[in-house]
Parts: C-alpha cells; sequence; structure tokens
C-alpha cells in the first residue's frame, strides 16, 4: 500500500520528478508476479495533483485475466480517487525499453490521452512518448460536438 501524504490522501509525496517516477516503477517491478512468463514489469503513474501510484503485473494460469502493471497502476490511481494523470514509467528487463500493450495503451487514452510514457530497461535504456501518439485513434463513448451533429445528420438521413 502506498503511504499516505500529509493531507492524508493515497500515494508517493507530491513533486515527483521523472527520474522519481522510473525509481518507483523499478521498485514497483519486485513485486510483479510473473511466474509463467518470467517477465517482470513494474509501472508508477503520476496524477496531475503529484501523487504517484505503483503497479506490478500479476499473471494467473488462465493468461487472459492476467493484468499488466500499467493497468494495475493505473486501476489503484483510479480506486483512490484519481483520474487524470500526466506521465507513467514502465521499467521491464528486457533489451529495449519495453512499451505498453494495447490494452494498457487504451486504459492510458481514457484517463491520460495527452500523458508522457517513459519506458526504460534495466540497463537504464530510456525511450518516451505521448499517449496519444502510441494509440492515436484510441476507442471512445465520449463524442465531440461535431461528431455528435455528424452522427445525427447521417442518423437522418438513414431514417428517410
Amino acid at each position: 500500500m502506498n503511504p499516505k501524504d500529509q493531507d492524508g490522501k493515497q500515494g508517493i509525496k507530491a513533486g515527483c520528478h521523472d527520474d522519481d517516477l522510473v525509481l518507483a516503477a523499478k521498485k514497483a517491478r519486485e513485486q510483479a508476479y510473473a511466474p509463467y512468463s518470467g517477465f517482470a514489469v513494474g509501472a508508477a503513474v503520476r496524477s496531475t495533483d503529484g501523487r504517484v501510484f505503483t503497479g506490478a503485473n500479476v499473471e494467473c494460469a488462465s493468461y487472459g485475466l492476467s493484468c499488466c502493471a500499467e493497468r494495475v497502476a493505473v486501476f489503484k490511481a483510479v480506486s483512490e480517487g484519481c483520474k487524470e494523470f500526466d506521465a507513467i514509467a514502465v521499467v521491464a528487463g528486457s533489451h529495449e525499453p519495453t512499451t505498453p500493450c494495447g490494452a494498457c495503451r487504451q486504459v492510458l487514452a481514457e484517463f491520460a490521452p495527452g500523458a508522457r510514457v517513459i519506458m526504460e530497461n534495466l540497463q537504464g535504456d530510456r525511450t518516451q512518448a505521448l499517449v496519444s501518439d502510441l494509440l492515436p485513434h484510441a476507442f471512445s463513448l465520449r463524442r465531440p460536438a461535431q461528431s455528435q451533429a455528424r452522427c445525427e445528420l447521417n442518423s437522418r438521413h438513414d431514417e428517410s
């Protein structure tokens, strides 16, 4: 469980910088449960108010029930009331920095489409990208006014 800050809110102390975020993800990786793949991943997501929530991947024998570190961190934050993020760090023991999978990209797009994703391996190789660049056409049930108007126009045309 993350410690509470001076305001009694869950999360690591506010004011976390990128290197601290990556360090939190590395530490979270130590808690990964990956007996099947052996691929341990840690993540740390920073809310717009500066709190940090961590997660590690958790595998199950039924692979579809497994959960990636990125989603664990986001879900932990959301369950504590944080729904807006400006950065997430992902750390894995791969040769190259590992990007979030498609499911994680979709979850990140839901809560943080403009957030930076900082990806690092254990050798310290680092890269970063925006969530919107990793998933440029994310699925969304939110429709801008213009799209809504187009849908209504198409709907009226189909009825005639």
